[in-house]
């Protein structure tokens, strides 16, 4: 068999990235993603592309945050890992499926094709997750009128109820950074989420109970191409109340406030207590996310 080329693309060759299917539909439900050709790469066999990677980043960062598309022809499962592993970014690889993989052969096996080349690179699965996009035809979420919001300006505040969320907390990305750098750490990794989207700083907001107590916290956002999201959060010794679906109900209605048409948003599938929250709010699925990370003891 011939040996694989690989190829970073540049403005005259992006051209082909688009040789092969896309048989999850990424392109379809991500029109609004937009790629730089040099953040993109190509495996080639005898002039064929075999495997292709797109790395996404914000207009305004130097590198790129995660892999968004990764696609490959069968029996190219080692082209497509060499693809990732020569690559000069070693970050999360973040797949964007339709709904109901497991019930479809043809989708599934489709699957199964690009986790065997992303786990053939070194990269081990982190979380399932469910994706949401709510627009007005779903009906604006009751107000349960529990709770006080406000703005507040101090980001000790929201990181100190960070902390405290994270403590005990469901969601697989703030455990794994808890894991690798203690509490500060998946604290801050969400603050420098939040900072990093370009919503206003003024859009974030605490929840408090008639008493004066903190709640929670909710981040209405937006990312650079949709209104989201961007965090709901209840502190430790709150819980139980079900303030989770008063924080996502005041933050829809905050977005919209601020004119959002739709709103994206998304959870761990494994956090069924805010899956639920989504649902009863009337957050339709519509596709599902699966990130792959790199183990922190993974040689590059």
């Amino acid at each position: 068999m011939t040996a694989v080329v690989i190829h970073s693309l540049d403005e005259s060759t992006a051209h082909l990235f688009d040789t092969l299917p896309d048989p999850l539909g990424v392109a379809a439900a991500h029109p609004l993603t937009r790629h730089r050709p040099d953040w993109q790469r190509v495996a080639l066999r005898d002039g064929r592309v075999v495997a292709r990677a797109s790395w996404w980043g914000g207009p305004d960062d130097t590198e790129p945050l995660c892999v968004d598309r990764f696609d490959l022809a069968d029996g190219e499962t080692e082209a497509a890992a060499q693809l990732l592993r020569s690559a000069p970014w070693q970050v999360d690889v973040d797949f964007s499926l339709p709904p109901g993989r497991h019930e479809d052969p043809a989708l599934r096996a489709a699957v199964d094709l690009r986790f065997d080349a992303v786990r053939a690179a070194g990269y081990e699965l982190l979380v399932e997750r469910y994706s949401y996009r709510w627009t007005p035809a779903d009906g604006l979420p009751e107000r349960p009128g529990r709770l006080t919001f406000a703005p507040e300006p101090d980001d000790a505040v929201f990181f100190d109820a960070l902390r405290r969320i994270h403590s005990a907390t469901l969601d697989a990305h703030a455990r794994k950074a808890t894991a690798e750098g203690g509490a500060d750490r998946a604290a801050q990794e969400e603050m420098d989420f939040f900072h990093w989207c370009p919503s206003p700083r003024a859009w974030w907001q605490t929840a408090r109970t008639p008493d004066g107590d903190l709640a929670g916290i909710h981040i209405p956002a937006r990312n650079h191409t949709s209104p989201i999201i961007g965090f709901i959060g209840v502190v430790p010794e709150q819980r139980g109340h079900g303030y989770a679906y008063d924080l996502l109900a005041e933050c829809t209605h905050f977005l919209v406030g601020q004119g959002a048409e739709h709103i994206a948003a998304a959870t761990d599938q494994g956090n069924h207590p805010m899956a639920a929250h989504f649902a009863k709010a009337g957050y339709p699925i519509t596709r599902e996310r699966v990130n792959f990370h790199r183990p922190a003891d993974t040689p590059a």
